[in-house]
């Protein structure tokens, strides 16, 4: 049976919610299960194990020596952004040893989030190389620790040597408010660069 304009419009506007999977990645102790756990609606999956005396000659403990757990397979959270989209979170593991794990966190992806440290910047190629080889829409979101160093968005952005379009933003992954900012960014600009691949090329 056909549906009349009005019918047509109240079915469209209760479709179903919309679900997309976001990445939190980044180094080693630098705010990742922080920032899923600040802002996941549910209790979050953690996989977290203790740091040990065998793990030292290849866990680099510099500027994280108050750190006693780390991830060994991924974080989980989820977050309602509205009654139209929630997003998954997928917390990656940061120490080099587990990353075989990201190739399977990423698969269906729409963004990431790459977590930095301006005390350890360099931390963060590993995973900005990673997005950029995939073409996986990212945005760095710098996690403003305690004591740390203040530095300008575009000196972030040049010291990582960032394509412009890339967002870089402050952030303090303890903060609900602060943790959904940077999420809604990352989708806003996946949905940008989406829009951008599915225009026409100019004859």
């Amino acid at each position: 049976m056909a549906l009349g304009r009005s019918e047509r419009r109240s079915r469209s506007a209760t479709a179903d919610p919309m679900t997309l999977k976001i990445l939190v990645a980044g180094g080693f102790g630098v705010g990742k299960t922080t920032l899923v756990g600040a802002v996941s609606e549910i209790k979050p999956l953690r996989t977290e194990e203790r740091l040990t005396e065998a793990g030292r000659p290849v866990d680099d403990l510099d500027g994280v020596t108050g750190k006693s757990t780390t991830t060994v397979a991924m974080d989980f959270g989820r977050i309602t952004l509205s009654e139209r989209l929630t997003l998954y979170l997928f917390g990656t593991p940061g120490q080099e040893r587990f990353w075989f794990l990201w190739d399977e966190l990423a698969l269906g992806a729409l963004g990431a989030v790459v977590l930095a440290d301006t005390r350890r910047l360099a931390d963060s190629f590993a995973a900005i190389d990673y997005f950029e080889r995939r073409g996986l829409p990212f945005t760095v979101a710098v996690n403003c620790f305690d004591g740390a160093d203040r530095y300008a968005v575009e000196t972030v952005q040049d010291a990582l040597d960032l394509d412009p379009e890339v967002p870089v933003m402050l952030c303090d992954a303890r903060h609900k408010d602060s943790a959904r900012d940077v999420l809604i960014a990352v989708v806003q600009h996946a949905m940008r660069l989406g829009a951008r691949r599915r225009e026409p090329a100019l004859p």
